[in-house]
């Protein structure tokens, strides 16, 4: 592959809804490319793109691959993403890398999940958008009923640039709209079909009234009905596409390599190389400054994602985003502040690589075995090493607690958890030192599965999954005074330690400890010990053995013998105090309350209360989110929401998102407490007979 100016790259992430045929369709390019020498099938798990044997087992993507396309001297590098929505991060990857975004649509399914969720990245990162309705061979293909759902559901600056032609029922070509001319996929030129006539004129207009709205000189020629010459046509699509004010909208099938001139056309014509941005946003030892796009710019580049590879080691697919890197470059990683080695730049074609000698400022390639470099970290020149924007992923809301099938099998698990960790930034590792609990957290049940199934099969341990433990509570709502005494006598030197302690309720998320021994009841050096004795007990709480807090113990009275009495002994009286005062205390068991905000189209604002109100919740409040949806604010028990991200997603559709944070502790209601307490016992009785 020969090297490419800024000014010639054009990168664009590939979207839609899983089963669109972004694969399909970027297959049919390389094939008409030569690139390869046949044509894959995605349920035979032969596409070029989804190469991982997840994928191949799937018939669907799930990690984003990178294919760049040499088309009329311009390199354009495709990001096919998966368009399932458990795989959201590599799309928000994809896109945080790219300059465009081309949305797949199929002709039969219309708009679904997966097209509404690239739309609204598309629009969160400013990035300009064509459509691309696939599958037009298809029986029950409609492009106008998909084409008129966009413009209605999404937006009046979606144009149609191409139209199919239909003969016999079959497509056999398209109309370029702006031209008013058919092109036949037999290569033949015609007039347009006189029973497309009147639709093309309508979507002739919507181009025209498209072009004039991006400049005020063109709006004046289109009110006084003045024809646009070539020039402010080429000029007012390319900013309109820029602005957002056209997103064009082509049609043909990607499986029979149909209609991706067009688009190739289109994304070389009018789509913004990454130079015409001028500069971004960063920051040098913590104080933002700004970075100039440019080849003759110190380098550096973002890491936008990272392949472990058993072969090759470890793959850092880097955008760069000023200069340019060769062989020769020294490499410095910011935000470990260590030089990086590496042989040889590299672009990849799905898995195969190919070798370059450049990659210029705007341009995508990669980098192999960086010693200390992860996804999200800048690789820069070391005489300005600034740190460029980090990605904001998906935060994994779907925990699952996790262990070796095998006790053999730790370090194997723990090994292959890390590894996996820096390809997946979606991916939370939580080891909880009070539930003694491994938890894995992902975005959805089928990114949970995938990765099961990686350590299974990459990384050879097996793996039981069960639920997470909710980190309960004890209190107590009561006030006690009860003595705790240790004595033991074995025939030489006895034990003895007597002490009286005061429990009672107090504002605090650890036990508070103090004293108020009178006249040397207890001498002083005896008082640590004892407080050492009830800290540990507090650790356990007397109704379920979970945490106890809001506590205030005092050391109020007691003796001690001279020659028995040792710190051993008063740390004895001290858990005898704890045992039988806590019960009388009215211990209560607390639950953790989170603070939970959902988003959701408003048509589910109902389903969503009533939801809430089952789970034990409350709505706070519901608030406008810029792109229309509502954001419900509301307080829920989190035990109630260790489903949730899987029962969101089938009560929206997919289209619901949350987060939830820890807020703070309540009384249990009582048949909660019973619940807990009797499975707590249940346990007890189960560690007993193991």
């Amino acid at each position: 592959m020969k090297d490419y100016n800024s000014k010639d790259v054009r990168n664009i992430v590939l979207c839609g809804h899983s089963g669109s045929g972004k694969s399909t369709f970027i297959e049919g390019i390389l094939f008409n490319q030569k690139r390869i020498d046949r044509m894959g099938k995605a349920a035979d798990g032969t596409l070029a793109m989804d190469f991982e044997d997840e994928e191949k087992k799937r018939g669907l993507s799930v990690y984003t691959s990178l294919a760049p396309i040499e088309w009329k001297d311009t390199k354009i590098n495709f990001l096919d993403t998966p368009g399932y929505l458990d795989y959201e991060g590599e799309m928000v990857a994809a896109a945080s890398a790219a300059d465009g975004m081309l949305i797949m649509i199929g002709a039969k399914d219309g708009i679904q999940t997966g097209t509404e969720k690239a739309w609204k990245l598309a629009n969160e990162k400013h990035l300009p958008v064509a459509f691309f309705i696939n599958k037009m061979d298809e029986d029950n293909a409609n492009f106008e009923a998909v084409y008129e759902d966009l413009r209605n559901k999404f937006s009046k600056s979606i144009v149609a640039f191409e139209m199919p032609v239909i003969e016999g029922g079959k497509n056999v070509g398209v109309v370029n709209v702006y031209k008013k001319k058919a092109f036949y996929y037999d290569g033949s030129e015609k007039e347009v079909p006189a029973n497309m006539a009147d639709t093309v004129s309508e979507h002739y207009d919507q181009i025209v009234e498209a072009i004039a709205s991006t400049d005020d000189e063109l709006m004046m020629k289109f009110f006084d009905g003045e024809e646009f010459t070539e020039e402010e046509v080429i000029k007012g699509i390319k900013t309109g596409i820029h602005s957002g004010e056209i997103r064009p909208v082509y049609c043909g099938s990607g499986l029979k390599h149909q209609g991706s001139e067009g688009i190739l056309k289109t994304i070389r014509n009018y789509f913004p190389a990454y130079c015409e941005n001028g500069t971004v946003a960063a920051s040098y030892k913590g104080e933002p400054v700004t970075v100039k796009i440019d080849e003759s710019e110190p380098f550096s580049a973002l890491v936008f994602k990272t392949v472990v590879d058993p072969f090759v080691g470890r793959i850092s697919y880097i955008k760069v985003v000023s200069g340019d890197l060769t062989t020769s470059t020294p490499v410095l990683n910011v935000q470990e502040g260590k030089t990086e080695k590496f042989n040889q730049v590299i672009t990849m074609c799905g898995k195969q690589q190919i070798q370059l000698n450049k990659l210029a400022a705007g341009d995508i390639g990669a980098l192999t075995k960086l010693q200390f470099t992860e996804t999200n970290e800048t690789l820069a020149a070391a005489n300005r090493p600034v740190e460029l924007p980090k990605i904001v992923f998906p935060e994994p809301m779907l925990g699952v607690a996790i262990e070796p099938a095998s006790k053999n099998d730790e370090d194997k698990l723990s090994g292959g958890l890390s590894k996996i960790l820096e390809e997946d930034q979606t991916i939370k590792i939580v080891k909880n030192a009070e539930t003694h609990q491994t938890v894995l957290y992902g975005v959805g049940d089928q990114h949970i599965d995938v990765i099961v199934n990686r350590l299974k099969n990459k990384y050879k341990v097996e793996v039981k999954l069960t639920e997470p433990k909710t980190q309960y509570r004890e209190t107590i709502r009561g006030k006690v005074e009860v003595q705790g005494k240790h004595k033991k006598q074995s025939g030489g030197a006895g034990q003895y330690g007597d002490v009286w302690i005061r429990f009672e309720p107090c504002d605090s998320d650890e036990m508070v400890f103090a004293e108020e021994v009178f006249g040397g009841a207890v001498p002083k050096q005896y008082f640590p010990p004892v407080e050492a004795g009830l800290r540990e007990c507090m650790e356990r709480g007397v109704l379920a053995g979970y945490k106890v807090v809001g506590v205030k113990a005092t050391l109020y009275d007691g003796s001690y013998h001279p020659v028995d009495s040792k710190e051993i002994a008063f740390k004895a009286a001290a858990r005898k105090a704890y045992k039988a005062g806590m019960p009388k205390a009215k211990p209560v068991l607390l639950e953790p309350i989170g603070k939970a905000e959902i988003i959701v189209p408003e048509e589910y604002t109902g389903t969503i209360y009533g939801d809430i109100t089952k789970r034990r919740g409350m709505i706070m409040g519901m608030d406008a989110t810029p792109d229309g949806d509502q954001k419900i604010e509301a307080e829920v028990p989190m035990s109630e929401m260790l489903k949730y991200a899987t029962e969101l997603r089938s009560m929206t559709q997919g289209k619901g998102s949350y987060s939830l944070k820890f807020d703070r502790y309540e009384a249990a209601p009582e048949e909660v407490s019973k619940k807990v307490i009797a499975a707590a016992a249940k346990d007890m009785v189960d560690d007993d007979e193991d």
